[in-house]
């Protein structure tokens, strides 16, 4: 739904206005799609590995490893892709001087 002149590449808070602006407008909207989540995948540990993983999951009071195991995932990626942004913003801001 973007106009001439819109920019293609709209920011976070330009969408969510967009969004709020026609959240109760039906026409707005395509029909709904219908997404499959992707298949779950199995890692395998060494046992050594797992048993950590188990210990440091019983520390946190977490109710089983794979729920630990999945947060201590998330916080890495989240760290990951913070670090690599701000490599970005340094490259560029010295690829810019």
């Amino acid at each position: 739904m973007s106009t001439e002149g819109e920019s293609k590449c709209l920011s976070e808070e330009q969408i969510d206005e967009i969004v709020i602006a026609q959240a109760d407008d039906d026409t707005a909207w395509e029909e709904p799609i219908l997404v499959h989540r992707a298949t779950a995948v199995t890692i395998s540990l060494p046992p050594e590995l797992a048993s950590r993983a188990a210990f440091f999951a019983r520390l946190h009071r977490m109710s089983n490893v794979e729920d630990w195991l999945r947060c201590i995932i998330q916080e890495r990626i989240d760290f990951e892709e913070a670090a690599f942004t701000g490599l970005k913003q340094v490259l560029t801001a010295k690829s810019n001087t």
